[in-house]
């Protein structure tokens, strides 16, 4: 009977031998796409279906490829990564979605978690692991710089997730746990999700968890969806 080697992947996770996470790459220099694609080709656990170059492409090819994650860099030649990123949600709704970008802004990175995305690379960082950053969405977590929990710890110690006016009061279930509050100051400081999780005696998909919902207490993709149903009902 054949086993698979122990080092590869618990059995539990998504990302298996016989079924790796499929990845759509959206990307307008070739270099990078190179790069990014011998980084996911030469993992076991990822599986790169497609590539595009352009929004024109990628939105052909989400429609034409069956995905699990989408990288897509957020300055495209013909437009904007967000778009294919609201395409996606509404396209292939389970999909999800990682930025990569030359460089980290606060209103973008907003932006892209309103839309949906779980997580956000810098491209040419050595944070740059793109089958570990696919991994971590693939299996219900986030992925996320020292940089970005920095500036995200910054905005919840302040009391202002950056969405909402800065006088606000945080509702309670908006207010971080000390073990996220724990977490986060672990990723700005550059620890890893593993590493995090041995010190915490946590598993790294258990921190990875911890920070999806960090995420999720920005409330940026309700306000993005109560914003687009206003609109669209012409209550703006």
């Amino acid at each position: 009977m054949h086993e698979n080697p122990p080092s590869i992947w618990p059995e539990f996770l998504a990302g298996q031998l016989e079924k790796p996470v499929r990845v759509l790459l959206v990307d307008d220099d070739a270099h990078m796409r190179r790069v990014i694609a011998q980084e996911l080709m030469a993992d076991a656990r990822t599986l790169l279906v497609g590539q595009a170059a352009s929004v024109r492409e990628g939105r052909k090819a989400i429609k034409q490829h069956e995905f699990d994650v989408m990288l897509v860099d957020l300055h495209l030649g013909d437009g904007q990564g967000f778009t294919l990123i609201d395409y996606m949600k509404s396209t292939r709704p389970s999909a999800e979605a990682i930025i990569v970008s030359i460089m980290e802004c606060d209103e973008q990175v907003l932006r892209a978690f309103e839309l949906g995305a779980t997580g956000y690379l810098v491209k040419n960082s050595w944070f740059g692991n793109y089958p570990q950053a696919v991994l971590q969405v693939a299996n219900g977590g986030a992925s996320i710089t020292p940089n970005l929990a920095r500036r995200l710890l910054q905005r919840f110690d302040s009391g202002n997730t950056g969405v909402q006016p800065a006088q606000r009061v945080p509702a309670e279930n908006e207010r971080l746990s000390q073990r996220e509050k724990e977490v986060l100051r672990m990723v700005a400081s550059g620890y890893t999700s593993a590493e995090i999780g041995t010190r915490l005696l946590i598993s790294g998909l258990t921190v990875n968890t911890h920070i999806k919902n960090i995420y999720r207490k920005l409330q940026v993709r309700t306000r993005a969806q109560a914003v687009r149903f206003a609109s669209v009902r012409g209550l703006l």
